[in-house]
């Protein structure tokens, strides 16, 4: 990704009229918008129209048409609730081809309720840096290799760029962040498996996109700090592979939980 857009640029939403925001897009190695950047862009607009004693818990969205990087985003939110516990909103996001995503988020006012986390952080994992990556998002995003762990996809992320300390944009962050490891777990699961490929690369194995995305958040931690990403998928089927995972803290913290379904098509 070329470097001439901050995280900060990406999420410096413009109101534009009631309820209406507008945002820019970086560039990506593959020539479209990443989806994670437009459910993330979608859930700070959201987030714009609600009181901040209310923190985000959940979003689900779906990626209805690609999105281009060099024409602005316009992010309508559409008020769906405002409840004395929980606020709904759901947000569309245009360009001038259509609709690129709908999104519904939920959010809610902290309550203080018994706790308890009833799964672990995967053991044997080495520590983020003792085993480097590359990143296709250089510089905002920082990847760290952790033990292959086939059908798996395991990495630990964390964004290189400092941002507003709240839970919404810790949400935000992370929402960003968790739309890179998905496909790949589906590509582990596809009987033709993954392929490794290069950027420069003219023939690529899969034609793939996000059609869907959900993430709950349940202990949200800054997206600067060092955040494992596990993933699996369930299977593959009419050129849909569907994947789950768990972000993790350092320290073994449930981050969130992250649902996506891909498409996946062999390259004809």
């Amino acid at each position: 990704m070329g470097d001439e857009v901050s995280f900060e640029q990406l999420f410096d939403l413009t109101e534009c009229g009631d309820d209406r925001f507008e945002a820019i897009s970086a560039t990506y190695p593959w020539g479209q918008v990443y989806g994670g950047q437009v459910a993330a862009q979608g859930l700070l607009a959201a987030g714009r129209t609600v009181d901040p004693a209310f923190e985000p818990h959940s979003l689900h969205a779906y990626f209805v048409r690609i999105g281009t990087w060099d024409e602005p985003i316009i992010y309508d939110v559409d008020r769906i609730r405002d409840g004395r516990s929980f606020i709904t909103r759901r947000v569309l996001a245009r360009q001038s081809h259509g609709v690129i995503l709908n999104l519904s988020a939920s959010f809610q006012r902290p309550e203080t309720e018994p706790e308890i986390q009833r799964i672990v952080r995967p053991e044997d994992v080495p520590d983020p840096g003792t085993v480097e990556m590359d990143s296709w998002i250089e510089p905002m995003i920082e990847r760290s290799g952790a033990a292959s762990a086939m059908p798996n996809a395991r990495t630990w992320i964390r964004l290189t760029e400092h941002y507003l300390d709240t839970p919404l944009m810790h949400a935000v962050a992370h929402t960003f962040t968790s739309d890179d490891l998905p496909t790949e777990a589906v590509e582990y699961a596809h009987p033709h498996g993954r392929i490794e490929y290069t950027e420069t690369d003219t023939e690529r194995p899969y034609f793939g996109a996000s059609l869907d995305h959900a993430v709950w958040f349940h202990h949200l931690r800054p997206a600067t700090d060092w955040t494992l990403h596990d993933f699996r998928s369930s299977g593959v089927r009419g050129g849909r592979g569907h994947a789950s995972g768990e972000l993790w803290s350092t320290d073994g913290i449930h981050v969130a939980t992250v649902t996506q379904e891909v498409l996946l098509r062999v390259a004809r």
